[in-house]
Order: C-alpha cells, then sequence, then structure tokens
C-alpha cells in the first residue's frame, strides 16, 4: 500500500473525535491572534501614520521592537505553561489570565494623548511625536505580552485534544473559521472609527478607536471565562507524572529538529509578505483608488475585509476535504500558488475606475493564507509527535512558542520594511493630518453652525433661554482662552528664533500666529466684558435684547473658530510650498494642491463671523468640498507603492516554495509515529 492510499482510508478512531462544544469553545480563542493581532500590527501602523501623523519609518521600528521581546516571553511562557502542575491543568489557567489581560491592554493602546493643550507640555513638536511613539511602543509591548500569555498555551492545548493529525487540521480550522469570523468586523473597526458618533464632530480615527476598543473589550472578557470553563486537557494525566525539563534543554531540542525549522522558515517568510500586504494594501485604496478620501477608502476596506473574512470561512472546508486527499505539504505549495496568483491579478485589479475589482486578489490571498497558516499549526503537532516518539517528553507549549515567535517576527520585519518603504515611496504624512486639521475644523464649525440654527428662536423671561446662552457663552470663553494659551506658546517659541535666520515662510508663520493671537484675544475680551450682561437676561421680556446678545456670543464664537482654521490653513500651505521645493518630480502635482489650498483660505477669510448663519453655512459646505483633494499624494509615490506592494510578496512565495519542499515528514510517516506512540504508552501504562 503507498502512502497516499494510507492517506485516503486512514479512518479517525472515536477517541480521537473532537465533538462540537469542545471545538466551538478552542475556536473561540482564533479571535486573539487572528483578528486583534492584526489589528494591532496594521491600524495602529496606519493611524499612527495618517491620523497622528507620525513617521511611518519610526512606527516600522516601533512595531519590531515587541517582537524582539517576544524572542524571550514566547518560549519562556511556552517552557512555564509546559511545567506548569495546577488542578485545571497545565494550560487553562493561561487562557483566562491572558483573555482579560488582552482586552485590558487593547484599550489601553488606543487613549494615546493628544491635542494642543498636550502638545504644550513640550518644546517642539518632535519632542510631542516622541512622546505619542513612547506611549505607543510602551503599551504594544503590554498588549503583545498579554497575547502571548494566552496564544502559547492556547496553541499548544490545541496539540494535545487529539492525537489525530487530520483532527487536528480540523481543530485549528475551527480556529481559523471562528477567527476569520470575528475578523469580518476587524477591517470595519476603521470605519467605526470614522463615524462622528465615535471620533467627535471635529475628531479622527485615533479618537474613534478609542470608544471602539472598548465594545471589542467587553466581547473578549466573557468569552474568556467561557473557554476557560469548557475546554479539557485529555493528555494532563500522563503528563501531569512526566519530570520537568530545564528551559535550555527545550529550546536546545526544538532548535535541532530539521522538520520544524524547514516549517517555521517557511512560515517565516510568508508572515512577512502577510504583513507586508495588509500594511501597504490600507493606502492604496485610500490613497490610489480614491485619491486621499479617507471615508471612501475606509468604506472599500471594510468591504474587502469583509470579503476576506467570508472567504477565510468558506475555504475551511476545502482544506478538510483537500488535506486528507493530497497531503499536508502538497496543500502548503498549493497554497503559496494561490496566494502568487493574487500578487499578480493585483496589476490589474488595482483600478481607480473599477474600484471593487480589489475583491479578485482579496479572494485568492484569503484562501491561500487559510490554508497556509492552518495546517502550519497542524503540522507542529505531527512534529511534536516525532519529537516525543524520540525523547519521550511531549514540550508541545516549547515547539509551538517558537513556531509562533516567527510568524510574530515575520510580521513585525514586514511592518519595518513596510514603514522603511513608505518613507522610501515618499508618502507624506504630514500633507494627510494638516489636511485632517482644517477638514475636522470645518466639520466642527459646520456642526455648531447648524446647532445654532436650530435653536434661532429664542423665548424671553425663560430659563431654557438663559441657560442655551450661559451654556454658548461659557464654552466659546473657554475655547478662546485655551487656543489663546496655544498661540501664545507657539509664538513664544518663534521669538526665541533670531529674526535673520528666519526664512521668508517662517517669517510669514510668525506673523500669522501674532495675528491670530490678537484677534482670539480680543475675542476673550469681548466675551468676558459680555459676562456682566448674561444675569439680565433671567428676568428680562425683550426679545430684541436677547437675539442680539446671542448673536453676538455665535459670531465671538465663530471667530475664533475661524482663526484656528485659518491658521490650519497657511500651516498646510507652508508645507507644501516647502515639500514643492524639495521634490523636483513632483512639482505640478504640489503647484495643483496649492492652488487648492489657497482658494480654500481665500474663502475662509472672505467668511464674515457676522453674517447669517445660513450663508456661513454654505461657505463652509463649499471649503469642505475642496478640503479632500488636498490629500491626494504624487503620482510618483503611488506608482512606487503599487510596485512594492506586488512585488516584495510575489519574492517571498519563492523562498517559502524552497523551504516546503525540504519538509520530509510524510503523511504515511506521521499515521506510523501515531501507532509507534500508542503502542509505547500502552506498554508503559501495562508496566505502572
Amino acid at each position: 500500500m503507498n502512502a497516499q492510499e494510507t492517506i485516503v482510508k486512514h479512518k479517525t478512531s472515536k477517541e480521537d473525535k473532537i465533538g462540537f462544544s469542545q471545538l466551538a469553545a478552542y475556536g473561540a480563542g482564533g479571535i486573539i491572534p487572528i483578528a486583534l493581532f492584526n489589528v494591532a500590527g496594521m491600524l495602529v501602523g496606519l493611524m499612527g501614520n495618517i491620523s497622528l501623523g507620525l513617521n511611518a519609518f519610526w512606527l516600522g521600528v516601533i512595531l519590531i521592537i515587541p517582537r524582539l521581546w517576544d524572542a524571550v516571553s514566547d518560549p519562556l511562557i511556552g517552557h512555564i505553561s509546559d511545567n506548569t502542575r495546577t488542578r485545571w491543568g497545565r494550560r487553562r489557567p493561561f487562557l483566562l489570565i491572558g483573555g482579560i489581560l488582552v482586552a485590558v491592554t487593547f484599550v489601553l493602546m488606543w487613549w494615546i494623548p493628544k491635542g494642543d493643550m498636550v502638545r504644550l507640555w513640550f518644546p517642539s513638536d518632535a519632542g510631542f511625536q516622541w512622546f505619542q511613539l513612547s506611549y505607543i511602543l510602551f503599551t504594544l509591548l503590554l498588549f503583545y505580552t498579554a497575547c502571548t500569555i494566552f496564544e502559547i498555551p492556547h496553541g499548544a492545548l490545541g496539540m494535545e485534544m487529539t492525537t489525530d493529525s487530520h483532527e487536528r487540521t480540523r481543530l485549528f480550522s475551527a480556529k481559523s473559521f471562528v477567527g476569520n469570523l470575528f475578523a469580518m468586523s476587524t477591517p470595519w473597526l476603521f470605519a467605526l472609527a470614522s463615524m462622528e458618533i465615535f471620533k467627535g464632530p471635529g475628531g479622527n480615527e485615533a479618537d474613534g478607536m478609542r470608544y471602539v476598543s472598548i465594545m471589542v473589550a467587553a466581547i473578549i472578557i466573557p468569552l474568556s471565562f467561557w473557554w476557560t470553563y469548557k475546554l479539557r486537557e485529555p493528555g494532563f494525566v500522563r503528563v501531569s507524572k512526566q519530570e520537568k525539563t530545564p528551559f535550555w534543554k527545550d529550546m536546545k531540542n526544538t532548535a535541532s529538529n530539521k522538520n520544524f525549522i524547514f516549517l517555521t522558515l517557511t512560515i517565516f517568510t510568508l508572515a512577512m509578505g502577510f504583513n507586508f500586504v495588509n500594511l501597504l494594501g490600507s493606502y492604496i485604496p485610500i490613497f490610489y483608488i480614491f485619491g486621499g478620501d479617507k471615508v471612501a477608502g475606509a468604506y472599500l476596506l471594510g468591504i474587502n475585509g469583509t470579503v476576506w473574512a467570508i472567504t477565510g470561512l468558506l475555504a475551511v472546508f476545502p482544506l478538510n476535504w483537500i488535506s486528507p486527499k493530497l497531503g499536508k505539504r502538497s496543500t502548503l505549495v498549493l497554497a503559496i500558488l494561490l496566494m502568487s496568483s493574487a500578487q499578480l491579478s493585483k496589476i490589474v485589479c488595482y483600478n481607480p475606475s473599477y474600484p471593487y475589482l480589489i475583491i479578485i486578489p482579496t479572494i485568492l490571498l484569503s484562501a491561500g493564507m487559510l490554508f497556509f497558516f492552518t495546517l502550519g499549526s497542524s503540522m507542529v503537532g505531527d512534529i511534536c509527535d516525532e519529537d516525543d516518539l524520540k525523547t519521550g517528553y511531549r514540550t508541545e507549549g516549547s515547539f509551538y512558542s517558537v513556531f509562533w515567535w516567527f510568524i510574530k517576527m515575520g510580521t513585525a520585519l514586514a511592518s519595518f520594511v513596510a514603514g522603511a518603504l513608505i518613507v522610501f515611496t515618499m508618502f507624506d504624512q504630514t500633507q494627510v493630518t494638516k489636511v485632517d486639521d482644517i477638514q475636522g475644523s470645518i466639520k466642527e464649525m459646520r456642526s455648531k453652525v447648524q446647532s445654532w440654527q436650530n435653536e434661532s428662536t429664542l423665548i424671553p423671561d425663560n430659563s431654557d433661554t438663559y441657560s442655551w446662552i450661559n451654556s454658548q457663552h461659557s464654552d466659546a470663553l473657554e475655547e478662546s482662552k485655551g487656543y489663546l494659551t496655544y498661540l501664545k506658546k507657539e509664538s513664544e517659541k518663534w521669538e526665541k528664533l533670531e529674526i535673520k535666520n528666519l526664512s521668508e515662510l517662517q517669517g510669514e508663520k510668525r506673523a500669522i500666529l501674532t495675528n491670530a493671537a490678537t484677534i482670539t484675544e480680543s475675542t476673550v475680551k469681548s466675551l468676558e466684558g459680555l459676562k456682566f450682561k448674561l444675569p439680565n437676561l433671567k428676568s428680562t421680556t425683550d426679545s430684541l435684547q436677547i437675539d442680539v446678545l446671542d448673536k453676538k456670543i455665535v459670531s465671538l464664537a465663530l471667530q475664533t473658530k475661524l482663526v484656528k482654521a485659518r491658521v490650519y490653513a497657511f500651516e498646510l500651505l507652508m508645507h507644501l510650498e516647502t515639500k514643492s521645493l524639495e521634490t523636483k518630480k513632483s512639482k505640478e502635482h504640489y503647484d495643483e494642491l496649492m492652488e487648492n489650498i489657497e482658494w480654500v483660505n481665500s474663502k475662509l477669510a472672505s467668511i464674515d463671523a457676522s453674517e447669517p448663519l445660513s450663508a456661513v453655512d454654505q461657505s463652509l459646505s463649499e471649503i469642505e468640498d475642496k478640503i479632500v483633494v488636498l490629500k491626494k499624494q504624487s503620482p510618483y509615490t503611488l506608482l512606487r507603492m503599487r510596485i512594492v506592494e506586488i512585488g516584495l510578496p510575489l519574492f517571498l512565495c519563492i523562498f517559502s516554495l524552497f523551504f516546503i519542499l525540504r519538509y520530509t515528514l510524510t503523511e504515511k510517516r506521521s499515521l506510523e509515529i501515531k501507532e509507534l506512540l500508542k503502542q509505547r504508552n500502552l506498554e508503559r501504562d501495562s508496566m505502572n
């Protein structure tokens, strides 16, 4: 009988079958390593760059540092869980503790300090950005450590729940299935964070993600109790009598297994390509297909992510049919070919005229990735059986920790490369964040103007009327005072520079800040002067007096917001002029952008805060329509992004094929090992 016939005729014994409740409980754990793990890698880099304006290169460095820490924490947690002996088993306590810690640190990760008042703590913008980068790094270290505490014991448990090779594939398929089911919502997290209900009228995606993360934590914590209670460790009785082994002995044994080395190198190279596609794949829909429209880009990313997840769900079923027929190694080769086809199809499917063609490579790539990573984890279990036959010890935690660390290191290295290449392509994140500032300011103004219009009829001698006007006055005074403090601090920075060292643009900025501070200071004085008139509103019956006072407060409040928007517009113009001088290849691109921002600046200057609110709203609406195009990146940048995003994963696929073809643990040999282990364990039990 040949190997192929052995695979086809193999039947799973009753004791090796995994029941549905165990399958569901184990599969639910896929939410953390498949969905949340990728959220952190993708959205932290994306939002940090395009929402907070942090340098893509340094974000890439930050994403790789936790992976270096994982080189210590992953094997350590694997070794500790291998040698843990409790009444609940050696893996389950980690599932509860790790799950809760993942939920808490996921929320903490998104509460990055930001805003003008926080910025004032630092002498320069660079200092403020380094503070934000440090916060992101610290919270990422906490989050990924929590993921390790959960995922390493969880993965090791999956190898122990059955001794059947194909039941392991079914078990890890369930993990992929549920993980991808939750991942259907993952790309929509960016879209949710972009919604005004989460980010607020003047906020951006980074603000919205703070509250979206709390929703995610509310799902993870109850699940942590459920899967800890439900799962069992059938092999713990035998393992509990196993002698505890030294850490370095386990690591040496793991590193000496050739099949494990080739399997891990295969996964490592593809993990780099996978994360690289995810990172730059988020930029291309926004900045290439939709020309910088983050809302439209987020919607396409959400649809694309849903298609990815649905494909991942459906791909579980052909995987469990194909793998026993072809064998695991041949199925891995098929997965690599699917991913290569996906990359090649992007040459045609990245098309601004037909944006939804992007779904085609997504389907191919999702199916290939599902095959690849599900089988990879299952094959580590086969390698553990081979090692058990050789050494007499079960050390799934050590093998799985090293395997998982290489996956994470691959994604981190890809993030680092992607960050460096984003800088190399000359992507201008400063342009995007400065446009966001203007856009947020305009949206906030329109929201306030429309709110004021809805309260146009105020009744004399009414407590609600007094409360309304007093509230508007307090808000306007607080905002104006806060902005004046910011302007004075900024002006002080420029006063420390000698006049002769200022460039023409820097001199203009100093003048703009001085003028803005003068106007805002006048606004503050006017608002403070109105304080004395407010108490009289409680008893007045003069509707004209109320109307005049209300309009005066509204006009002053609007004046501060207009000043703020004009400062933002000038800062963007200053940045674009500087980039135009630095970048000769994209001069026409920057000339077009500067023409648009000059129009915006002129339109803002033409708005009279005392004119009817309907006219103000109309002018703001016209400005809002012009803002999105200001985020457009240069054609040169977008071309290089596409070349790199398509080409690098293809290059990595070649290396993966080379490594997997050197893997020698066949299906026939895995079945032989299983029978030998069964006989050996029966002999040991009879002796005891």
